[in-house]
């Protein structure tokens, strides 16, 4: 048999198993990640890039995701369509191979598929053992197949059920509620992002999807069609729309290096942060890897080899470093590797080192091509990089008067700050309150063993809209960097974070429940995202949610934190309660504001996790930005879950 039908041969023996799947609801996490809200949202992206790798391949151009009313989810594509023949091994139909057994799928098969996302070839098997009930269907060589499971297990052999001129696969699947026992519910903007992402990082596919819980007037799905012709020069110009650019063209490239498929984009912008987002084989490598190192040491190169050549470079009186050539850059570097390897279970990292040359290479050479054939641009970014540089030496002695007065044995802590007595930092919290009033009740209301409290005066800094040395000579910014005890900046890179001296496992931020306390915490968030991303990542950083009523009738008394738990308590207490709006944490007292907002035992807390990075920057610079009109869109849109004074 020749290459060229060896490799368009999908068949039963493409699927190779590997190993039974007895332990994956035993040890769900081994798989997914977790059994909360992220890994409920994984089992989505499993089965979709199933789909996305028929498409790599080259055959399949249109998938179709949609939340079902019962709250299940389909995924249904145009490909070949999961063999159904008989699998020689295993003595049934390939299809249930795949569906069954974990580590069956063509994606151990180089013929079948040349590269392929997801947990290599064991995910799907993987969503089918955590739901509660599964259906797939094939439509293969004019006929139609189907095979239903219940946690994983077949119903009943595959079968034929009918003719068709389609194909494709089409997967229903419910999430089991005893293994995801936080939520079974799919969030519609967490599957939207990720659906828009996929579409700007393979080109020419349409993804169509639908939320079948939600219907307008008209009695129609809501409904978002994704589909992008210029892949990741698109994803700039939607990742950067609320940055004003200071060149005049999206700089990209996509071809292949070294048999290694690259694809780059970026553009430099007048913002202060480096946003650089990497991908392997569609996966979001938010830690890097070896890519990212070949991304940076091409940018470097190049753009210092010719600030050298201009001559501009002359009168600086320090060197220039590599963070300086990233000040203000947004960038999606998208390879695709046949055998990735990945640090870690969680595949944030890649591994492999045959990476760095090729795309240092490629991106060497496509902005020599740029800066050659538009020096204008070519100034302007080389303008860019020098007060960057000057910017950064500014920061550097501003960030060194914050580590000196960093905490040391006990000593050099904020003044404002009330610290706990436990030394653990595991089972220490800080609680991050808006204003001296709310500070003041905050410290009678703790528990001292293991609370502490800071206030912060009025709104902190934006550092959104702030050079970084700015950012570190104000006072609020050096008071949290110094209570938590932090530090930052490494020999290797100047803005990476320390957080092995960090004093407090949960950083708590604490603002009133109205328009201004949102703002507040925003611009905290908006801090923390910019300057103490690793906080977010590693779980520390979380709200607290202070009540909106307290619904009060002789010694009955119940807190409310929304209009309708304030009128069920209401109705409970007979329908005539008196009725208090908190519109700041000072209205309450010590003893109240412990009971609903600091006890452990009571409180809720809703921790920060960031889904997607590159929505997350870019949400955080259209709300904390100079554009208003995606700002006040953005408000619009999401007015009610907004909380607006009286």
């Amino acid at each position: 048999m020749s290459e060229e039908i060896k490799k368009n041969n999908y068949s039963a023996d493409s699927i190779q198993a590997l190993e039974g799947m007895e332990h994956v609801r035993m040890r769900p996490s081994m798989y997914i990640g977790d059994v909360g809200v992220r890994g409920l949202h994984h089992l989505v992206y499993e089965v979709v890039d199933n789909s996305i790798d028929e498409a790599m391949g080259g055959h399949c151009d249109t998938i179709g995701v949609a939340i079902n009313e019962d709250g299940s989810v389909t995924v249904e594509d145009n490909g070949r369509g999961i063999p159904v023949d008989l699998h020689k091994k295993e003595g049934v139909s390939a299809l249930e191979v795949v569906m069954t057994k974990i580590g069956a799928g063509g994606k151990f098969d180089k013929d079948s598929y040349k590269v392929s996302g997801g947990l290599h070839g064991v995910g799907v098997s993987v969503v089918n053992a955590l739901s509660v009930h599964m259906k797939s269907t094939v439509f293969r060589d004019g006929k139609i197949y189907e095979q239903e499971y219940e946690r994983g297990k077949s119903l009943y052999p595959v079968k034929q059920i009918g003719e068709t001129d389609k194909r494709g696969t089409r997967q229903t699947f419910y999430p089991d509620n005893t293994i995801f026992t936080q939520t079974t519910e799919f969030s519609y903007d967490t599957l939207s992002a990720r659906m828009r992402e996929l579409s700007y990082l393979n080109k020419g596919i349409t993804i169509t999807f639908t939320d079948k819980r939600e219907v307008d007037d008209k009695g129609e799905f809501k409904v978002e069609v994704f589909h992008s012709d210029e892949g990741l020069k698109e994803y700039i110009r939607y990742l950067d729309g609320n940055r004003e650019p200071i060149i005049s063209h999206v700089i990209s490239m996509d071809h292949e290096k070294g048999e290694i498929p690259v694809e780059v984009a970026l553009i430099y912008n007048t913002s202060y942060t480096e946003n650089i987002f990497s991908y392997v084989n569609n996966i979001n490598t938010h830690e890097g890897g070896t890519h990212l190192q070949g991304f940076r040491s091409g940018l470097t190169r190049t753009l210092k080899k010719y600030a050298d050549a201009s001559g501009m470079l002359d009168k600086l009186k320090f060197e220039i470093a590599g963070d300086d050539f990233r000040e203000g850059l947004t960038a999606i570097i998208s390879v695709k590797v046949a055998e990735p390897q990945f640090e870690g279970q969680t595949k944030t990292k890649l591994g492999n080192r045959e990476v760095v040359s090729p795309v240092s290479q490629a991106v060497g050479e496509m902005l020599e091509n740029y800066l050659e054939e538009n020096p204008n641009d070519a100034r302007i970014i080389i303008q860019k990089v020098i007060l960057a540089a000057q910017a950064r030496h500014a920061a550097k002695k501003a960030r060194e008067m914050v580590q000196r007065k960093t905490v040391m044995g006990g000593g050099g802590l904020p003044g404002k700050l009330s610290d706990c007595s436990e030394q653990d930092p595991a089972r220490c919290e800080v609680y991050l309150v808006e204003g001296d009033s709310a500070g003041g009740t905050a410290k009678q209301g703790r528990d001292r063993a293991f609370q502490a409290i800071l206030p912060l005066r009025g709104k902190i800094l934006n550092v959104e809209k702030a050079m970084h040395h700015k950012v570190f000579e104000n006072e609020e910014i050096r008071n949290i960097f110094t209570a938590l005890g932090v530090t930052v900046g490494t020999s290797e890179d100047s803005k990476a974070l320390n957080l092995e001296k960090l004093r407090y496992h949960k950083v708590i931020i604490m603002c009133d429940a109205d328009v201004d306390g949102s703002h507040i915490s925003t611009l905290i968030l908006t801090f923390f995202f910019r300057f103490m991303k690793e906080l977010i990542e590693e779980g520390h950083v979380y709200i607290a949610a202070p009540p909106l009523y307290l619904v009060k009738k002789g010694n009955k008394k119940e807190y409310a934190w929304n209009d309708v738990q304030r009128d069920q308590a209401n109705e409970r207490m007979g329908g005539s309660a008196a009725i208090q709006r908190y519109k700041g944490l000072g209205e309450m007292n010590a003893e109240q504001l412990w009971e609903t907002t600091m006890d452990p035992s009571f409180r809720t807390l809703r921790q920060v996790n960031i889904d997607s990075l590159a929505e997350a920057d870019r949400v955080f610079s259209m709300l904390m930005g100079d554009e208003v009109p995606p700002r006040r869109e953005f408000i619009e849109k999401n007015a009610v879950y907004a909380n607006i004074d009286a």
